[in-house]
């Protein structure tokens, strides 16, 4: 794109662009220069939106999390409705697409992005940690209701289960995992604690 000209959301055009290349050629490939390549713009127009290209990764990272209050509110409303496991599976599946799979990599990837973003997420890694206090707040509604045990240990379980999915989904370049694979591991993760195991 020829400099001077105007370009509608840049910074969403931006974190696309960004998101193209993650996916395309994983976390090592992304540079400043790639991104604006890759949004058909000058190289200026990132620095003229961001104080620097770690700025604007952590916003992009910061973007992709907020993402997840949607899918948080739509999990804790599913509560009480279907099955657990049926409800899990699915929150799961849609959690670990291929962008938040790229986005966990690209924070274990770069440490100055991580640094950036403990000023907002202190512990553990971003858009993990927020999806772990999703599945949490959703089981602590689903234990609420009854339709897991009283004493399930919900702080155990939301880890557990965001760490078995990740697994699953990690392969960047392969196929995401057959849904009955993600099924199994909420069934295996709940066995003790789901009172609806279909």
């Amino acid at each position: 794109m020829p400099t001077g000209v105007a370009i509608r959301d840049a910074r969403e055009q931006l974190f696309d662009a960004a998101e193209r290349v993650l996916l395309r050629d994983g976390p090592s490939a992304l540079t400043s220069r790639a991104v604006t390549a890759e949004a058909g713009c000058a190289k200026g127009v990132l620095h003229r939106h961001f104080a620097d290209f770690d700025a604007f990764l952590a916003e992009l990272v910061q973007d992709r999390i907020a993402r997840i209050d949607g899918q948080s509110a739509a999990l804790r409303d599913s509560a009480g409705t279907g099955t657990v496991v049926g409800n899990l599976a699915q929150a799961l599946t849609d959690l670990f697409g291929p962008v938040a799979v790229a986005i966990v990599a690209l924070v274990t990837f770069r440490d100055e992005l991580r640094a950036r973003l403990r000023l907002t997420s202190p512990v553990g890694i971003p858009l993990l940690t927020e999806a772990t206090a999703m599945i949490a707040s959703y089981l602590t509604a689903e234990r609420e209701l009854g339709r897991i045990a009283a004493d399930a240990e919900v702080d155990t379980l939301a880890p557990t289960l965001i760490g078995a999915a990740h697994l699953l989904f990690a392969d960047r370049k392969g196929a995401p995992p057959e849904t009955g694979a993600v099924r199994k591991a909420v069934i295996t993760v709940l066995a003790s604690a789901a009172q609806d195991r279909p």
